[in-house]
């Protein structure tokens, strides 16, 4: 029903045991990296480099629960795309140094994610929802109502 796009030889799954979802680090061209790098945010070494989100995924029987790892990420610098049968996450912190404060030795530089989702066709794309909370994004996607359980009930003749 779900599982994510791999570009890496490794092999990965996420935290919730499904064992075909692999990372996929994509187009490093997004227009996150533009903004970051126009505003100087970034060192050039991390222009091009992004992180994988772990990823824990919950299904019932009305659907999906995506819960993603995204430290330091505002409602601003998130960006989700479902188009066809793929779903997008690209995300980018905005740990900046505090007002007044310059740092002497940054080890905590690179906070750009990326990460891409292939989606069954159980799933119904048009009534995702989405929420970000301290540092975790949580995605809903139901199932389409043809992969619903039903009741049938049963004539007596």
């Amino acid at each position: 029903m779900f599982g994510s796009k791999s570009t890496q030889t490794s092999p990965s799954t996420t935290r919730s045991g499904y064992g075909n979802a692999a990372l996929q680090n994509g187009d490093t061209s997004s227009e996150l990296t533009q903004q970051s790098q126009q505003q100087g945010r970034q060192p050039a070494r991390y222009a091009n480099a992004t992180l994988t989100p772990p990823v824990d995924v919950v299904e019932d029987s009305t659907g999906i629960t995506l819960y993603a790892d995204l430290p330091g990420v505002p409602k601003e610098n998130l960006k989700l795309q479902v188009e066809a049968d793929t779903l997008t996450i690209e995300a980018e912190s905005a740990l900046a140094a505090p007002e007044g404060l310059q740092s002497s030795h940054t080890e905590v530089g690179l906070g750009r994610f990326h990460r891409v989702f292939s989606l069954s066709k159980e799933l119904d794309t048009e009534n995702v929802s989405a929420e970000l909370a301290q540092g975790v994004l949580k995605l809903r996607i139901p199932k389409a109502a043809h992969a619903q359980p039903r009741r049938i009930n049963v004539k007596v003749a």
